[in-house]
């Protein structure tokens, strides 16, 4: 049968079921009590990062000279900037959006507070406010039933993609704009989600659609330009998409590179460094120019980077006693880092069961219960905000006073102080609580890093507590919803409430915003798990590089941590979605393994020269997407008689699928007599029956015994026989190479084939731009007229196979296995003898960590 992608063939060593592992359940298709265990799923496909250096493919190479290279590269850089430009006009309209809903409902909602604080109509100015964030949140909702997949962040799915899995729908046009659109109204709606998220799936989707010069949504938008379809390149152009997101983001072009580095991209180049900071520069500088141009009307000033700023971070003037950091408040942010860890683990394990309970409860319905969902979280966070601001906030003055028992004026710019809220307080105090309710997200961060003393701790804890909570359930809701700056407001909290301890209460010298920023690290290092990149994006922000040290330990304080309890919020996600996620590397134990013991021994192969009923045959009863091009070893039937250890592995490793295989011929046959050609339906009339084994003897054994048939002619033009006997099956196969379903659909389509009394030399030629031209939405084989096609026609699948895959030994160690099929990008690995004869084919999901776990438990049995 043939080279598996999605589905396996388990045989498990123990009867008891409940000794069974979950992977093996899952296989056999028994259901579990515990559905704590989520296993990879089999229907996600991989991309074909690796090249396919067929005879199309090699014949664009030697067409191009070092001039047209050179071509190639300044078109490549030409792209990247423009993805980057994109990107940050994608931002631009996000924040300039964002901007004008958010001014509208504060400005009307704020001044009906103020009136109906004397005239006693509260609940009237509870209603504007539910109008407004309701009717937002509608609108973000219905435009993530038109494609769910614009739902979340989009991070874990863009760190699936770049690790080499196909999620379908994620780089779409539509998509992009439910996507760019849904945000604004989400975060203008009141819900306690950030923008910076969705920036990355946003660069991602531009980077992955601009360099294919066509639409598949909008058909007119097609431009002749075949080079860069292809998963290989198109996977670049998305790692320097979302580092552009990120960029645009935090205004931090380096942190960008760094996370496309560290937690987008499993496969990199030096090459690409260059052009993903190139992009990233892009996307800063074009969203810098137009916010300060917007903003401040002060053209090509460059003061706003990105669409979230931290400010500057400076002591007051003639202040000698201020520092922003010493060495002894490293020990405080060592334990600050701690509580970090803590509390994000315990923010992603909350999150990790509401996500379990909306996919066994709410996904299942009807898609209006999504939006009902959204419109509830809406709501409730509408109703607390407004109650809190009300009856919990505290009447603060614009001086406080300071460990010396004198007055110092707040030290805050006009830009800070003009954002307070005065509900229910005096002209001359403000109510702290509303300030920081009652204004935008980003605003409240600067109020927390740049006000100095102005929060009662009873508020910030409070503050600290319904973010946390609310944060965490509102992430995973039907909304495009980023984390970064709910998380970053509840660390900000947490670690400003630590510096009014340690300023006020212990009467110690320290910069309250430094304390802000180191929780906000803190708390967002121990959710998402973030290191290096995350450590840049933050001093980028600050424009501080004092601050590098103490972010840095911090946020390894914070991940460690976190990391004893459970993982990452993306990871997470990634998990629960069942997707096959290749990590770095595989645990020291799994080296027990052997290539053998992962690999997919049943192989539907195909023959150099294969008759149009035999190709439409296999591809309409099989789902693989790969198929071993190979020819009978005949000169090694001495060997095989002698049971050669090398060449007898093609007979163990298959030993447990003889009956199958009389299976999948029995398929075909069914599917050949529905063809409308009357020749295909003729041809498996009588099918195949396989004699059962005799008084418990071994049918392999009988197989061999009964060798009396000589191997079946097989001739350059010739076509295997579709009614080849079970003995005749098994024959040692020498491996030619590989070739992709897609790419067999193709040649069905385009006609590629030649008649029985002709060469294949008269086969029609394909281009490399005809190959890829269907680019990336291949034709289906059911999608086939099979009326149109002569059954008894020879396809010539050598010019267009990978002649030259990547293949390990039989005896290779599951870690070499491991790198070399993570770190080359494979999608199928051959396994082949020493004497070049194929026993089976690897894939992602023999590689997955779950897949690896039930294979070692059974290595354990059986040892």
């Amino acid at each position: 049968m043939a080279s598996c992608e999605r589905c396996f063939c388990c045989h498990c060593c123990c009867r008891d079921a409940e000794s069974r592992t979950p992977e093996e359940l899952t296989i056999l298709g028994e259901t579990q009590e515990d559905d704590d265990e989520i296993l990879p799923r089999k229907d996600y496909e991989s991309l074909d990062y690796d090249r396919c250096i067929n005879e199309p493919y090699v014949e664009v190479l030697e067409g191009l000279d070092n001039k047209k290279a050179k071509k190639f590269e300044v078109v490549k850089w030409i792209l990247v900037f423009a993805i980057g430009v994109s990107t940050g006009l994608v931002g631009l309209f996000v924040d300039f959006f964002v901007r004008l809903f958010m001014h509208l409902k504060f400005s009307l909602v704020g001044k009906s507070v103020e009136e109906c604080s004397v005239k006693g109509c509260l609940a009237l100015s509870l209603l504007e406010l539910l109008a407004f964030n309701l009717t937002f949140i509608l609108i973000a909702s219905v435009l993530v039933l038109i494609e769910p997949i614009a739902t979340g962040s989009g991070i874990p799915e863009i760190k699936s993609y770049l690790n080499g899995v196909k999620i379908p729908g994620i780089v779409r046009l539509c998509t992009f704009v439910c996507k760019a659109v849904g945000v604004v109204f989400a975060v203008a709606g009141g819900l306690f989600v950030g923008k910076e998220g969705p920036m990355i799936h946003s660069g991602a989707i531009v980077g992955a659609g601009l360099p294919q010069f066509q639409s598949i949504t909008f058909k007119k938008i097609r431009f002749h330009y075949p080079y860069f379809r292809s998963d290989r390149d198109k996977r670049d152009f998305v790692s320097a998409g979302a580092a552009a997101g990120v960029a645009a983001a935090f205004g931090a072009p380096i942190g960008g590179t760094l996370f496309s580095l560290e937690e987008g991209s499993s496969f990199w180049n030096q090459a690409l460094t260059w052009k993903v900071l190139f992009c990233s520069m892009s996307a800063t500088f074009t969203l810098n120019f137009f916010r300060s141009g917007m903003i401040y009307n002060k053209w090509g000033s460059f003061q706003l980077p990105g669409l979230l700023n931290f400010g500057e971070f400076k002591c007051a003037d003639g202040d000698k006693n201020c520092h922003l950091w010493t060495a002894v408040d490293l020990a405080f942010f060592v334990l600050m880092g701690l509580a970090g860890g803590l509390l994000g683990a315990l923010f992603n394990c909350i999150n990790k069961h509401l996500a379990k309970y909306r996919m066994r409860n709410v996904h299942p319905k009807a898609k209006f219960i999504r939006v009902l969902e959204s419109l509830l979280v809406s709501m409730v966070t509408t109703v607390v905000i407004f109650v809190a601001s009300i009856t919990m906030g505290e009447c603060r003055d614009l001086t406080s006073p300071t460990t010396n028992n004198s007055t110092a004026l707040v030290s805050v710019n006009e830009g800070v102080n003009s954002t307070i809220r005065q509900f229910f307080c005096s002209n001359k105090t403000y109510n702290d609580m509303a300030t920081l309710l009652f204004n935008p997200q980003e605003v409240a961060i600067n109020q927390l890093f740049h006000q100095d003393a102005t929060f009662s701790p009873v508020t910030l804890c409070v503050f600290f507590v319904l973010y946390f909570l609310l944060a965490c359930w509102t992430y995973g809701v039907s909304v495009p919803s980023g984390l970064f700056v709910p998380s970053l407001l509840c660390g900000a909290s947490l670690g400003r409430l630590v510096a009014n301890i340690l300023k006020i209460n212990l009467g110690m010298h320290i910069y309250s915003g430094t304390f802000a920023l180191i929780g906000a690290a803190a708390f967002l290092g121990g959710v998402v798990r973030m290191t290096i990149s995350l450590t840049v994006i933050l001093i980028e922000s600050t424009n501080e590089i004092t601050y590098g040290l103490p972010i840095m330990i911090t946020l390894m304080v914070a991940k460690w941590t976190g990391d004893f309890f459970n993982k990452g919020i993306y990871d997470i996600h990634i998990h629960l979605r069942g997707v096959p996620l290749l990590e770095w590397e595989t645990d020291m134990e799994m080296d027990k393994l052997t290539a053998s013991d992962i690999m997919e021994p049943n192989l539907t192969y195909l023959y150099p020269h294969t008759r149009i009923q035999s190709l439409v045959s296999i591809l309409r009863t099989t789902v693989y997407h790969a198929f071993p091009v190979v020819t009978e070893n005949r000169d090694n039937e001495k060997e095989f008689m002698k049971g050669n250890i090398l060449i007898s592995n093609n007979i163990r490793f298959k030993k447990s699928s003889i009956l199958s295989r009389a299976g999948e011929q029995r398929r075909r046959c069914q599917s050949m007599k529905s063809y409308p050609s009357s020749e295909l339906r003729n041809m498996c009339d009588e099918e195949v029956e396989v004699e059962p084994a005799e008084d418990g003897q071994d049918i392999l054994q009988q197989m061999l015994e009964r060798r009396h048939t000589p191997y079946p002619n097989l001739y350059p033009d010739q076509s295997p026989s579709e009614e080849w006997t079970m003995e005749e099956r098994f024959r040692p196969l020498t491996f030619h190479g590989l070739i992709l379903r897609s790419q067999l659909v193709t040649l069905l389509i385009r006609g590629v084939c030649y008649a029985e009394n002709q060469s294949s030399a008269s086969q029609p030629r394909l281009s490399y731009a005809e190959m890829t031209e269907d680019y990336p939405r291949f034709p289906d084989i059911h999608d086939l007229d099979l009326a149109l096609l002569n059954p008894r026609m020879i396809v010539d699948v050598t010019p267009y196979m990978n002649p030259c895959p990547y293949t390990v030994s039989p005896n290779t160690r599951v870690s070499q296995v491991f790198n070399l099929f993570r770190t080359m990008g494979l999608r199928h690995l051959p396994v082949v003898n020493a004497v070049g004869e194929i026993v089976g084919i690897i894939t992602r999901h023999n590689l997955t960590h779950e897949f690896l776990k039930a294979k070692l438990r059974q290595h354990y049995i059986t040892i």
